[in-house]
């Protein structure tokens, strides 16, 4: 080797490399987005969907940025103007949380503090702690703009947040009043419904009688809210229920509370449903509420907003709900109206932040009005199939949710937030802003100050609303307020609408669907071309990952074992198809992972398959040396040509694939021909012609050198830092020129040869099977031996005998015999078979025979005394009764499996004796 060679460490350090790598791309802007670049050249944006800046790095973030970033690293080698942008979002319950902790720990509430000095301290914990997503997203080394890095709290976005809302409101499309939210007690604010948490949990249903106000008889109800009945305002039966409709229009009196209430009909009561009679408590309960609407009952609300009941609730006033519950059941009991009560197990919807059970409250909130929105999302699905959804089968579920949306709240009783732009006209003795205070909305004070003043007086006082928008509002307007709306900038000219939107589908109907709606009615635009739908991370037992279920997997801990590279191939290449699950392995009693171990492997593998190229290429990058190969050239060999057809074959497939969201396809593929016809094939097929002076050794130097350098090209979106160390190792390039930024391989049909590749898959089947003939009969690695290869197809020996060198070389064979017919065979040989081939290995003279054969019988009876355990357990009435069916079919599986090795080894001990 000449002594300036450049050449790779004898092992890959991904710690050491993929820090490196990362700090370079980032100090020297390599990702840095300019709209002015290329204008010829196609755009591709993808502006990530914003972790909360409370959150920490989860295998759902890990599997969602490796989608991301390879689809962005793929269309930047493909030549496009290319901008990843990221940020993070304000999450304004999550904050509150944490910071009503901290100050309960110190024995203060925010209303010490006061709301200017509560959004000081949240903006001090945002500085100090708030950066720990970003960060750890960084160490996934994701080929973002971090120049253009956002948050939605941020001067721009606050802009746009302010301007929609005003905009909104001006068109009549927002408006104050009294509806039916999700109230947390814990945070005590308004939520939203994608911040419920449904929750199977074990309950009871209780059984109440409620006697006909004239003493006639009464109806029985039953409910899993036992306390809401004293908000109770009617019975509602289905109007074509005979067995009540007699009583329609009557009374029954309520117990507990004494007043009456009539009994109604109703067609969303279900008569099979329970004895056909519901209490309806319209403050309470979402289809009571709109039965309450429907037919003018009173709404009566019995709670407070921390879960305690209120003056409503009678004798039960100021207990917490669920101690009142115990109470109200305790004395219907006295009273003699409990029928019964009965185990029930049901979904009860819980607060994602406060972690307790959310209550339907009627409160005077904001809200948006949703249909003309959906309107215009609804036209570009159905008219254009804007966005189109990938995969398809999510479009439907897509459209359902946009025409069953409802009013949309959007104001939550929080300090940390976008305070909305309402300022209300209050008097000193007017007190506490009520329901029908008179309010303008404006951009700013000075602008509400003006039109208060013109519609009320100059002796006008204003209070601005003390609520803040609903997170998703400013997030809803993430796809285009993160390049500069409401202005018309560069950015917003070149990459709006975005390309793609990556997300998974727990998060689609309600993040989504925002921004589909905003996006429709402010840009006139869906915000983005493509929705790609992916599947959820799932554990070793193929369950669901969450924090409750306590088997999640930090993705942190399996980089610094196994590197960022062999992490994010992993979750690609476990991806089935678009939109599927992905299961990841885990030996939690071990700590590793066994399938992101294997991607180290491979990442190994290509290391050291790199630094034998590179031993070999005499100092020379890939383009000194150049590729001036003709596909019609004589002096290529089989293997060559092979080779060849092959990466553009899988060039073309991996393309095919990432194209179509296929990306675990195609990194299987990649994983497939890097490993297997590269690695073990060419590479090994090609020694005895590196190592010889012959004409073809700077064939050999040009193909390793060209297919090397693609290679690294193909695998680069998927393995980075890997790619991007090797590269810059074979090509010399310095610091700041980034494999990232190189083209992607050129797919060039002159290379493809089909028949070939089926051909040559015939001579690899060949020496695969004579190998393992030769690991069967224990001939030592030095051993040469004669082989029979036995086709009765011409076309099958003329290939072979094109491959017969390929064969003897690494079959280590140093005769081989092509044969029509096997009848003179010698007897004493092991067989095999490719397809229709047959191998034969003649063994005298090349093994002991009778140490062999001692071997086979050996093996033969360990797998017979497996046979008789498994025939006895499943012969076992008690096994088969009382194991649960999938231990029975693995018994039955393992069975069948030893009965065929069983049958194999007979008939290699009655060959060989």
């Amino acid at each position: 080797m000449n002594p300036t060679t450049p050449s790779l460490p004898p092992q890959y350090d991904p710690k050491t490399a993929e820090a490196r790598w990362q700090t370079l791309w980032e100090t020297h802007k390599a990702f840095a987005a300019d709209p002015q670049r290329n204008p010829d050249a196609p755009s591709y944006c993808i502006v990530i969907p914003p972790p909360n800046v409370t959150g920490s790095l989860h295998m759902g973030h890990a599997f969602n940025s490796a989608l991301i970033d390879t689809l962005v690293r793929y269309h930047r080698m493909q030549g496009k103007n290319t901008l990843c942008l990221p940020g993070t979002d304000h999450a304004s319950i999550a904050v509150q949380t944490i910071l009503d902790r901290q100050l309960r720990q110190e024995g203060k509430t925010k209303a010490d503090l006061g709301r200017e000095a509560f959004l000081e301290r949240a903006w001090q914990w945002k500085e100090q702690s708030g950066g720990t997503i970003v960060g750890q997203l960084r160490r996934l080394g994701m080929s973002v703009d971090w120049s253009r890095e956002r948050f939605t709290l941020d001067a721009g976005l606050s802009k746009a947040v302010l301007e929609a809302f005003v905009r909104l409101y001006d068109q009549g499309l927002i408006y104050r009043g009294q509806y039916l939210v999700n109230w947390c007690p814990a945070s005590q604010s308004a939520v939203s419904d994608l911040e419920v948490e449904p929750r199977d949990v074990e309950g009871h249903l209780w059984h109440f009688r409620y006697p006909l106000s004239d003493g006639s008889g009464y109806l029985e109800v039953a409910t899993t809210r036992p306390e809401t009945m004293l908000g109770d305002t009617a019975v509602a039966v289905n109007p074509q229920d005979d067995r009540y409709r007699h009583l329609v229009g009557k009374t029954l009196t309520l117990p507990l509370m004494g007043r009456d209430i009539p009994i109604i009909a109703d067609d969303l009561v279900d008569p099979a449903f329970g004895t056909g009679c519901v209490k309806v408590t319209p403050a309470h309960d979402p289809n009571d509420f709109a039965m309450g609407n429907r037919h003018g009952l009173p709404f009566i609300n019995i709670l407070n907003k921390d879960g305690t009941l209120n003056d409503n609730g009678g004798e039960f006033a100021g207990l917490d709900r669920f101690v009142a519950r115990k109470q109200v059941v305790a004395r219907l009991e006295t009273l003699g109206v409990l029928v019964k009560t009965e185990a029930y197990r049901h979904t009860v919807p819980y607060s994602d932040r406060g972690k307790v059970p959310v209550e339907p409250l009627i409160s005077t909130q904001w809200f948006v009005k949703i249909d003309p929105l959906a309107e215009k999302a609804l036209q570009s699905l159905d008219e254009d199939n804007s966005p189109q959804v990938v995969p398809d089968r999510w479009r439907k579920v897509y459209r359902d949710w946009l025409v069953n949306l409802r009013d949309w709240c959007i104001s939550r009783q929080l300090w940390w937030g976008h305070q909305i732009p309402a300022w209300y006209a209050v008097s000193e003795t007017e007190g506490e802003i009520g329901d029908h205070t008179p309010f303008v909305v404006a951009r700013s004070e000075a602008e509400a100050w003006e039109q208060a003043k013109a519609q009320f007086g100059e002796g006008v006082q204003l209070e601005r609303d003390p609520d803040v928008l609903d997170t998703w509002f400013s997030s809803g307007l993430w796809p285009f307020s993160t390049l500069g709306w409401p202005d018309r900038t560069p950015d917003l000219e070149r990459y709006y609408p975005t390309t793609t939107l990556v997300t998974g589908f727990d998060i689609i109907f309600f993040w989504v669907a925002r921004m589909t709606l905003m996006a429709g009615y402010f840009t006139d635009t869906m915000p983005f071309e493509d929705v790609y739908i992916h599947g959820l991370v799932r554990d070793e037992n193929n369950k669901k990952m969450s924090k409750s279920a306590n088997n999640g997997i930090d993705p942190l801990l399996l980089i610094e074992k196994y590197g960022t590279d062999a992490l994010r191939y992993t979750l690609i290449r476990e991806v089935a198809g678009a939109g599927q699950d992905i299961r990841l392995e885990y030996d939690r009693e071990a700590d590793e992972s066994g399938s992101v171990e294997a991607s180290r492997n491979f990442a190994n593998k290509l290391w050291n398959a790199s630094r034998f190229v590179m031993m070999n290429l005499e100092g020379q990058t890939p383009a000194q040396w150049g590729f001036d190969l003709d596909p019609q050239a004589e002096d290529l060999e089989l293997c060559d040509r092979w080779i060849l057809s092959r990466f553009h074959h899988v060039l073309d497939q991996t393309c095919q694939h990432i194209e179509a969201y296929g990306l675990g396809e195609a990194a299987k593929g990649l994983y497939e021909f890097i490993w297997g016809d590269f690695c073990d094939w060419y590479i090994e097929l090609a020694k005895a012609r590196l190592y010889s002076e012959s004409d073809s050794r700077r064939t050999v130097q040009q193909i390793l050198a060209h297919g090397l350098e693609g290679i690294l090209q193909m695998l680069h979106p998927f393995m980075p830092h890997i790619t991007e160390e090797v590269w810059h190792t074979l090509t010399q390039s310095d610091d700041q020129t980034y494999l990232a930024l190189q083209s992607y391989p050129q797919r060039d049909d002159r290379w493809r040869d089909p028949e070939l590749e089926q051909d040559f898959e015939l001579v690899i089947g060949t020496i695969r099977v004579l190998r393992n003939l030769r690991a069967e009969a224990g001939v030592k690695p030095a051993v040469k031996v004669t082989a029979l290869v036995q086709s009765d197809s011409d076309r099958e020996r003329q290939i072979l005998q094109r491959g017969t060198a390929y064969i003897q070389a690494l079959g280590k064979a140093d005769t081989l015999t092509l044969v029509q017919s096997a009848t003179e065979a010698p007897r004493k040989s092991l067989a095999g078979v490719v397809g229709t081939v047959q191998v034969l290995l003649p063994l005298e003279g090349v093994v002991d025979l009778e140490a062999l054969l001692g071997k086979l019988a050996k093996d033969l009876a360990k797998i017979e005394k497996e046979i008789k355990a498994l025939q006895g357990r499943l012969n076992n009435p008690g096994f088969v009764s009382k194991a649960p069916q999938e231990i029975i079919d693995g018994a039955k599986a393992a069975l069948a499996e030893a009965e065929t090795q069983a049958q194999i080894l007979r008939d290699r001990l009655t060959l060989l004796s």
